[in-house]
């Protein structure tokens, strides 16, 4: 910038306003100041001179925060290994936290944990040991102590889920959670669909008990009840075990509704190696709309909860209870239904 200055503006000057002014990013700011990044001196000297101009520069607070990051985030899991390991959902899940992680210079720490003591005893370790600066809460329970927990540890935390207000952190997720299952079921049964089993997740899990009692609901507003409701630990082997039993009933469902793909894809499997036609004897629908399903034959229908989104935002509003200068992250979706090919008219019989 050369000539005259602009004259300062009232109020108290933002990085926004630096980075608007400069015509530059607010990371490009960011980098001008702490002198990181490749920024071309031209665009430093314009970035500085803009600061200068509307008399921002970065608190003494900010800038110890900044120096004092580790510039990592953990992602902790309670999953078996070989369940994590076939199930594509948290692939998708850090695609889209790594998306927003790595254009800025933070890495991700991933750690498996069996039970929540496990997981409560580790986030102890990493703000004691300081590794991280911040965590992304997986699995909400009700009565969860972990966000209280990470509170009290002074850990910045999101916890994903239905976005529903806590005392503790925020939480980072679509709206109107059961949409996609009230969706599911209105469609099976216009399909002539009235024996429906649910093959849910554990069912101390939040989403388990929300989606499940939609499902109920949705069926009983018409009159009917659940062919059968079998809880899981998502694994492949409780998969094939509740999708062997309930084809084995005397009056077998013929449609089997999966609490994820990566079940749904087990139980499409397990039918067709019993013999049975998808979707002509049987109609199956997952939840997730993961890649895999596309790959399938029949492809399968599901239900598209936006997962790689919905880490995105968990990442940048994460980022910005650390200190980063982002804006909210916005999820104005909620689930939906996605048709495809493992669903058709109920047979007759």
């Amino acid at each position: 910038m050369s000539g005259t200055r602009t004259t300062k503006k009232a109020g108290r000057p933002t990085i926004k306003a630096v980075a608007a002014a400069a015509g530059v990013s607010t990371a490009a700011v960011s980098q001008a100041f702490n002198d990181k990044g490749r920024l071309a001196e031209a665009t430093r000297q314009r970035i500085l001179e803009a600061a200068l101009d509307l008399g921002w520069s970065p608190s003494a607070s900010a800038t110890a925060l900044r120096s004092a990051r580790t510039r990592t985030l953990a992602l902790v899991v309670r999953r078996p290994t070989d369940v994590l390991g076939a199930d594509p959902h948290f692939s998708e899940l850090i695609t889209g936290i790594e998306g927003e992680l790595a254009p800025r210079g933070y890495g991700l720490l991933l750690h498996l944990v069996a039970d929540v003591e496990e997981e409560s005893a580790l986030y102890e370790r990493l703000a004691a040991e300081k590794r991280v600066d911040g965590a992304v809460l997986t699995d909400a329970r009700a009565d969860d102590p972990r966000p209280a927990l990470l509170t009290r540890l002074g850990l910045p935390a999101v916890l994903l889920g239905a976005p529903t207000p806590t005392a503790d952190v925020p939480v980072v997720g679509l709206g109107n959670q059961g949409a996609g299952v009230h969706e599911v079921v209105d469609y099976l049964r216009e399909l002539g669909h009235t024996r429906i089993a649910y093959v849910a997740g554990p069912a101390e899990l939040q989403h388990t008990r929300l989606r499940l009692a939609v499902f109920e609901e949705t069926l009983a507003a018409a009159g009917l009840a659940p062919a059968a409701v079998r809880h899981t630990d998502f694994s492949e082997a409780a998969a094939v075990a509740a999708t062997r039993e309930l084809l084995a009933a005397p009056e077998r469902p013929t449609a089997l509704v999966y609490a994820n793909d990566s079940m749904a894809v087990c139980g499409i499997g397990t039918a067709q190696r019993a013999g049975l036609r998808v979707p002509e004897d049987l109609s199956v629908v997952g939840y997730d709309n993961l890649p895999l399903g596309r790959w399938l034959h029949p492809r399968l229908t599901t239900v598209d909860q936006q997962v790689q989104r919905v880490g995105a935002a968990a990442a940048r509003t994460l980022l910005a209870r650390c200190g980063e200068d982002l804006p909210a992250a916005r999820l104005d979706e909620r689930p939906r239904l996605v048709v495809r090919e493992s669903t058709g008219p109920a047979p007759h019989n």
